[in-house]
């Protein structure tokens, strides 16, 4: 969808190629273009506010569209699926590791037994299933929704987005820019910011350009909220 509304935009830009495919297939994407190495590479690695838009894809708490949660429908298992079919176990080890929610464990063991007997299939029914597991009946104007880390955690789940971060950055990107070329990244949460900061530390492969990452202004924040978290590093390829 995204695609098509970018060939509209730029049908008169005569230097822009558009592909789908996940940074982590850059060089092969480059390869079949016949480019040998870049100088630039940007990575944004938010989510975008389209995806957030689309009913289809369960992204937010009042959504009553399929619980999908990946970016790209085409590949791996929607979040419902990875409910139903985790166990509380891994359930309990995603919401930990990748949400960082210290009621994980809770959250886990009643997400397991209510996928046994009535499946969660909407953004819906996940938000209302969590509010209740956390005994929340009303929140305040402002409050963070109970689920939000649950949302996230099962989201970096089905779409590997750690992984893809780590070997994106050690291999692909890395391969893909000339020498002195530059790798910019932008991170909108710490386990993709932690993953950039260490890579970049390897004295071997980068220069460090950003010491402390670069982050928007009051301004720009105001203009548009959604930057609070976003945090940008660069590097430069050592060779």
């Amino acid at each position: 969808m995204m695609l098509a509304f970018a060939t509209q935009a730029l049908v008169e830009m005569q230097n822009v190629t558009l592909k789908q495919a996940s940074y982590v297939e850059l060089p092969e994407v480059l390869s079949g273009l016949g480019v040998a190495g870049v100088d630039r590479v940007l990575l944004d690695l938010g989510l975008s506010s389209d995806q957030l838009a689309d009913e289809s894809r369960g992204f937010g708490f009042r959504v009553d569209g399929p619980l999908d949660l990946r970016f790209d429908t085409r590949r791996g298992q929607s979040a419902a699926e990875f409910i139903r079919t985790a166990g509380e176990v891994e359930l309990e080890r995603v919401l930990r590791e990748y949400g960082e929610d210290p009621a994980s464990g809770r959250i886990a063991r009643f997400l397991a037994a209510r996928a046994a007997s009535a499946p969660i299939t909407t953004g819906v029914e996940l938000a209302e299933a969590v509010a209740e597991c956390m005994n929340v009946q009303r929140r305040e104007a402002g409050d963070k929704h109970p689920a939000t880390r649950v949302f996230q955690a099962l989201r970096i789940a089905v779409n590997d987005e750690l992984g893809h971060v780590a070997r994106g950055l050690e291999e692909s990107v890395f391969r893909s820019l000339k020498p002195g070329g530059l790798a910019a990244v932008i991170t909108f949460h710490s386990l993709e910011d932690r993953i950039v900061k260490q890579e970049f530390r390897r004295t071997e492969r980068w220069e460090n350009l950003t010491s402390k990452p670069i982050v928007a202004t009051h301004q720009e924040q105001r203009f548009n909220p959604r930057s609070r978290s976003a945090k940008l590093r660069v590097a430069r390829k050592i060779g």
